[in-house]
């Protein structure tokens, strides 16, 4: 059973596999069959002549999307079950809360619209396959316009459930109001929903005039409805259009604290010189499905691409780490300044990781972790190194230590800089670290192990690691023993699957 469950959801969820692929050009042709036939449909029955087979084909093909749609949140895996350490009472929760919550999600909630054709008097809802096929075919390659509107949404979407709340808030009292005071005086009015319907009019200052307030108290309802109307159309244009009073900005710059994001990655001290740090994340195969979040002073930088979020703040003082989640985060990349001298800019680096160290200490959510947040930093001095494992970074990166000694090794055998510099750029033959082959029988010779690796999966064993001490043995001895201890440091394009 759970062979099946892991091969529906990689079908559905792991792009890299060939199931996956092989899924999506099915759902391609059926949605594009649909279309044809709802187009067919629809010219049909301008003119009355519809017949019943393209009723019930219709019916068909969105049982086929249904069950679609069934598979795809069923075998989807919420992310905090591999983020927490949970108890069997909590894992019931986190699986139906993780779904739930994945189906508000704007295009798996276009899915959830189009399926509910089904019922006759929502047929008109079946054009909103369109939409799917925009998302499948992958039409926008390079700029998706769909998806920096989905974006838009959700970079404000507590304000607009503010501005949503506050208008539901205001169709409640007006619409029962209204009814109190109306009902038996207004033969307009003869149901709680009548009530509604009028408050929602007034409020969006339509006026369709097909209720209208026969009492004193029911007009100065009407009236307060007016006023509050306008009021609410200014807030949601002020949304709209980025113009927001000082009071409504302050919960966008809380968003984010505010949200449910885990697992994602946070760079610290990003400037406008660290451009080509981004484009190094986004070839890296995780950020396809890791949110990634700039942490920096002032505003969004305009260089910074789409994918990214920008928190605003600075990340030496504890209080403002929380905005970006640090505590929830995957890993935290601190990088250096260009802007400051180097003892200035590694000085102001490792403050960053004493900060952040300190405030994960005080939270919670650090005991139930299962795996420590990791630390990246970027250290310019290398007499500064060890003062920065000291403030608790995991690994050190000494980017003009190894730019000069890449250099000045290009001199002493040319060709190696270039070699290099492809070792170390994603999409190409570069370093992974992972763990044995489940298939391998340890103990074994690393001479034995470097050709079992390289017929399963065609890599290069570089060497090993020792996951008890921590240390790198790389072109070791062929005779070395290899033990269920050690990990595979090994040159490949993409890193093995377990």
């Amino acid at each position: 059973m759970q062979r099946l469950f892991d091969a529906i959801h990689h079908a559905f969820h792991d792009p890299e596999r060939r199931s996956h692929r092989v899924l999506h050009a099915v759902v391609n042709a059926v949605i594009v069959f649909a279309v044809v036939l709802f187009s067919i449909d629809l010219y049909l029955g301008l003119h009355g002549t519809s017949p019943r087979a393209l009723f019930i084909l219709d019916r068909v093909v969105l049982g086929l999307f249904a069950v679609e749609l069934v598979l795809r949140v069923g075998s989807y895996r919420p992310p905090a079950l591999a983020f927490y350490d949970q108890h069997r009472g909590s894992l019931l929760w986190t699986h139906l809360f993780g779904r739930f919550k994945f189906c508000f999600q704007p295009l798996i909630l276009v899915d959830i619209l189009a399926v509910l054709a089904l019922h006759p008097l929502l047929r008109g809802l079946r054009a909103l396959r369109m939409l799917r096929l925009v998302r499948t075919a992958g039409v926008f390659r390079y700029s998706n316009p769909l998806g920096s509107l989905a974006r838009a949404f959700a970079d404000n979407r507590l304000l607009y459930s503010f501005a949503i709340s506050l208008l539901g808030v205001e169709v409640l009292v007006g619409g029962l109001t209204i009814y109190l005071v109306e009902t038996g005086k207004n033969d307009k009015i003869a149901y709680l929903s009548d009530g509604f319907w009028w408050a929602i009019v007034t409020l969006t200052t339509v006026g369709f005039g097909d209720i209208t307030p026969q009492t004193l108290e029911g007009r100065l309802v009407g009236a307060a409805l007016m006023v509050g109307g306008m009021f609410t159309l200014a807030l949601f244009a002020g949304i709209a259009g980025h113009t927001l009073l000082s009071g409504v900005l302050s919960i966008r710059e809380d968003q984010f604290r505010m949200s449910d994001y885990i697992d994602h990655i946070v760079v610290c001290g990003y400037e406008e010189g660290s451009r080509t740090l981004l484009d190094a994340l986004l070839a890296e195969e995780f950020a396809e499905h890791t949110a990634l979040v700039l942490f920096g002073p002032g505003e969004r930088p305009p260089g910074v691409q789409l994918p990214f979020f920008w928190i605003s703040g600075d990340p030496a003082k504890e209080r403002e780490l929380n905005k970006a989640r640090v505590g929830y985060a995957r890993a935290v990349v601190l990088v250096g300044s260009r802007v400051l001298v180097p003892q200035q800019a590694d000085a102001s680096t490792i403050l960053m990781a004493f900060t952040i160290r300190r405030y994960l200490r005080k939270l919670a959510v650090t005991r139930r972790r299962v795996k420590p947040l990791y630390i990246v930093a970027e250290i310019l001095e290398p007499e500064n190194v060890e003062h920065a494992r000291a403030s608790g970074v995991d690994e050190v990166i000494e980017s003009s230590r190894l730019g000069f000694s890449l250099v000045a090794h290009a001199v002493s055998e040319p060709g190696t800089g270039r070699i290099m510099g492809r070792m170390a750029a994603a999409g190409e033959q570069t370093v992974y670290i992972g763990k044995m082959p489940a298939e391998v029988e340890t103990p074994i010779t690393f001479e034995e192990l470097s050709h079992a690796v390289h017929a399963r999966a065609g890599v290069l064993l570089m060497g090993l690691r020792d996951t008890r001490s921590g240390t790198d043995q790389i072109n070791p001895p062929d005779d070395l023993q290899v033990t269920a201890q050690h990990e595979l440091i090994y040159l490949a394009e993409h890193p093995m699957r377990p």
